[in-house]
């Protein structure tokens, strides 16, 4: 008779990286928490010096434990340098600089809601370009979704849908939200290497965006020194939160979720966004719930459940 070999227990680590749901639970905590830091960032950091300093550190802090997974990734990180420089640019650093260009026009809140649209144009977007279907229920799911999000960037009234009068604010943040889609979709190229050899060049990409949109838009060089004294103390801890937990955690996360479950299914959930996006919006910047983001939410969570049923059946 043969006897069977012990099963070795996962560890917590192991076992966190084997359940997607956790983790995409923890990174869209972590990015609801980046809608309040951005909002919160208002009067305390410039959004350019923001951006600079928080892909900076987080290049910094992964640097270390990299070195020796870029050396053994050096021929596949050598061919594919400008894949990787892309996702940095366009997911990290676009889709950031406008969002916390956004928090200086729209609230918290709406920031948040506002998100969903990724996975609305991911869904599109794979079946324009990679004809992957979806289903009824996740259609069906899909338009309460939108719907969602028209009654939050026309602030409830969706007559000004008519007249295309949406807040610049939430207009901003559904074209950070394509570039996300973008940035989602083409993730399914990613080159073969360690997860932290993918942090470092695509965080890599997220500075040199960061510091082409610092000369383009936010007056060059010496407008960013002149800016670092000017950081208060809540700057600067908005600058350690990004750094660590919406950049680092919920980037390694996300990509791992995806490769579990694939774009469409991982996507879904960035719309669970809004919920910890206004929930600190509510309960850490004091910003008032309206009876048309109570409506929104409603219908954004049923499209949510009802796609992600739909997706598993």
């Amino acid at each position: 008779m043969t006897i069977p070999r012990p099963v070795k227990p996962q560890s917590p680590l192991e076992g966190l990286f084997s359940s997607p749901y956790l983790l995409l639970l923890l990174t869209t905590a972590f990015w609801g928490g980046n809608v309040v830091a951005g909002k919160a960032a208002v009067g305390h950091i410039d959004p350019y010096a923001l951006m600079i300093l928080r892909w900076g550190g987080a290049l910094l802090a992964v640097l270390p434990f990299a070195i020796g997974p870029v050396r053994r990734d050096w021929p596949v990180l050598r061919e594919k340098w400008w894949l990787l420089f892309f996702y940095g640019a366009l997911g990290y650093a676009l889709f950031n600089v406008l969002v916390y260009g956004a928090a200086y026009y729209t609230s918290g809140v709406n920031t948040a809601l506002d998100q969903v649209a990724v996975n609305i144009f991911v869904m599109i977007l794979n079946f324009a370009i990679f004809r992957i279907r979806v289903r009824a229920l996740q259609l069906v799911g899909v338009a309460l979704t939108i719907l969602g999000v028209a009654i939050t960037a026309t602030h409830g009234e969706l007559s000004r849908l008519l007249e295309l009068d949406i807040n610049f604010g939430d207009l901003l943040v559904i074209i950070a939200s394509f570039g996300y889609a973008v940035y989602s979709l083409t993730l399914r190229f990613r080159p073969a290497t360690n997860w932290l050899s993918f942090l470092v060049f695509t965080f890599l990409g997220a500075l040199i965006a960061s510091i082409v949109f610092q000369f383009i838009l936010g007056g060059g060089f010496g407008a960013f020194i002149a800016a670092l004294p000017t950081i208060t103390p809540t700057g600067w801890a908005i600058v350690l939160y990004t750094m660590i937990f919406p950049s680092i955690i919920s980037q390694m996360f996300y990509v791992r979720s995806i490769e579990l479950i694939g774009t469409n299914r991982a996507s879904l959930f960035i719309n669970l966004i809004p919920f910890f996006g206004a929930l600190g919006s509510i309960l850490i910047l004091g910003e008032a719930l309206m009876p048309f983001h109570m409506v929104a939410g409603i219908l954004i969570l049923c499209g949510i459940v009802l796609a992600e049923w739909a997706a598993r059946k």
